[in-house]
């Protein structure tokens, strides 16, 4: 091919939007749940040896939820609002929220890489500890950022409750 038809028959290349599970969203993609929309804001991946799982921050007309996901023997998804609560210890054997006991499942450190808002959290160490009520139906996580301390409650959800519109 000459100049001229390299210059005059070029094809268009069409954008392609990769497929998004709930263990691939990225920041800019809608999320649809519970009958609103959230847009995708942050992303927060957390690493403890070669185990991984995510949070996404969805921000809504209303208020901000966070996803958690997680590829433990099944995937594992939770909606989780940030509280208040005093805690004497950092990371007690119980806590009582609202007249319903928690009990501490598991705790570590995990490694952070951020995107979007949470993009300034790449390369921290966060400690971390997830409590369960007795029928584990709730959840409260607890997570120490240096000397901050972040804690949020959250209930299982389904896969079939969310829907990702990808955003790119």
């Amino acid at each position: 091919m000459g100049f001229f038809s390299n210059l005059f028959n070029k094809k268009e290349q069409k954008a392609t939007v990769k497929k998004r599970d709930l263990l691939s969203i990225e920041v800019g993609d809608i999320i649809e749940y519970d009958l609103a929309d959230y847009e995708v804001v942050g992303k927060i991946a957390y690493q403890e040896g070669n185990y991984k799982w995510y949070s996404y921050q969805l921000l809504g007309e209303s208020k901000n939820i966070w996803l958690a996901a997680e590829m433990d023997d099944k995937l594992e998804l939770g909606i989780y609002e940030t509280i208040s609560i005093p805690l004497a210890d950092d990371f007690p054997k119980e806590i009582v929220f609202n007249n319903t006991t928690y009990f501490l499942d598991e705790s570590g450190h995990a490694q952070i890489k951020g995107e979007g808002r949470s993009s300034s959290l790449t390369g921290q160490q966060i400690h971390y500890a997830e409590y369960c009520d007795k029928e584990e139906q709730s959840f409260i996580s607890i997570e120490e950022w240096n000397s901050d301390v972040e804690v949020s409650i959250g209930y299982p959800i389904e896969s079939f409750e969310i829907k990702i519109i990808a955003g790119s």
